[in-house]
């Protein structure tokens, strides 16, 4: 006798639950994703064979260019204020509240103290560095930069603050001289270099360092 053949029907893969998930972890990355903060002027760093990375939290960022012009910046937005009403405060700029929050919104601050409220009167948007002069700090009997470590200092006093330089591959060494003494006279001390990071050259001291390592790591 013959056996009845068994229909065989499509599979059938409901996949609402798969999308629904996959839109959750879109959104969740959309929230949650931080976007690089605007530079005042792009900056040739230059390279090393450093294998550290640079911090992403609690940063202030001086950047100096070719030209020598210095630029400051803040990741966090609540200290941006502070650090502005601060530096109004202690150097008697006269800028009003509501120029304190026109320049908390920029992504970086590069005028003389005596110009601030030109900044202020530029929208966030159209802000560029090439435009703007800078912070002081070829002139050391004028290194404005020692005012705004004060504020900073002043702002982070007891938490932790990740202080960065990213200077230009041709910046001349008097800006850099220029900023680590603003960072001095505010007893900062402790600072990390922006730069290119590179493979360590085969055959060199280092490279043989980090081989003997690897050797008695294995």
């Amino acid at each position: 006798m013959a056996r009845p053949k068994i229909a065989r029907k499509s599979t059938v893969i409901d996949m609402t639950a798969m999308c629904d998930v996959a839109f959750l972890l879109l959104s969740f990355f959309i929230l949650t994703t931080k976007f690089k903060p605007a530079e005042a002027v792009p900056i040739t760093t230059p390279n090393s064979v450093s294998s550290k990375i640079a911090p992403d939290k609690d940063v202030v960022l001086v950047s100096i260019t070719k030209d020598g012009k210095a630029f400051l910046s803040m990741d966090d937005e609540s200290k941006k204020e502070l650090v502005l009403t601060s530096l109004n405060n202690i150097n008697s700029l006269g800028l009003s509240a509501g120029e304190i929050k026109a320049l908390s919104k920029a992504p970086f601050w590069g005028m003389p103290l005596a110009n601030l409220k030109q900044q202020a009167s530029i929208p966030a948007e159209q802000l560029r560095g090439d435009a703007l002069p800078g912070i002081p700090v070829a002139d050391s009997a004028n290194n404005q930069m020692v005012n705004w470590m004060r504020a900073v200092t002043e702002v982070y006093s007891g938490t932790t603050i990740n202080l960065l330089m990213k200077g230009d591959n041709a910046t001349k060494y008097p800006a850099f001289k220029n900023v680590v003494t603003a960072f001095k006279k505010n007893e900062i001390f402790k600072f990390q270099m922006v730069t290119n990071p590179e493979s360590v050259p085969t055959g060199t001291d280092l490279w043989k360092q980090n081989m003997a390592g690897q050797k008695q790591t294995e």
